[in-house]
């Protein structure tokens, strides 16, 4: 946790970076935080976990609120039970017990260009699923 942490403040700077070159950027990954209740089915369960931390949300929060990248997916599909990972213990993929993990974050003026989203659950090649995005953008 330690060493998420130090990589979490020395991307943050380098995501800062990146809004000061005034250009459009989506970044794809696995962040490995769910940043809202919503994106995590047993959320009161796992306030004390990796993953849904405090300190990992608030950094999030940062990221939006303060830096001003936005979360691509949920600009456009804001329902529940919209999971990107799934442990293999028990039947968390057969019930949707997830958390979102992955993240299509985007600079503020693609907004409008956001189109659709969602999870790609048709086949399963791991623990995790596709976050499917629809952009529209005007080159």
């Amino acid at each position: 946790l330690k060493k998420k942490y130090k990589f979490m403040d020395l991307f943050l700077e380098h995501l800062r970076e990146l809004r000061r070159k005034r250009r459009s950027f989506i970044i794809c990954a696995d962040w490995n935080i769910c940043h809202k209740e919503i994106d995590l089915k047993n959320w009161r369960a796992n306030r004390k976990h990796s993953g849904f931390l405090p300190e990992e949300r608030a950094w999030l929060d940062t990221l939006y609120d303060e830096v001003g990248y936005q979360d691509s997916f949920r600009l456009v599909n804001k329902g529940p039970d919209q999971y990107t990972w799934w442990s293999n213990r028990g039947q968390a993929w057969a019930n949707n017990v997830g958390w979102r993990l992955d993240y299509q974050v985007i600079t503020p003026e693609l907004a409008d260009s956001v189109m659709s989203g969602y999870i790609y659950k048709e086949e399963r090649f791991s623990d995790h699923a596709p976050q499917i995005m629809e952009f529209e953008l005007v080159l």
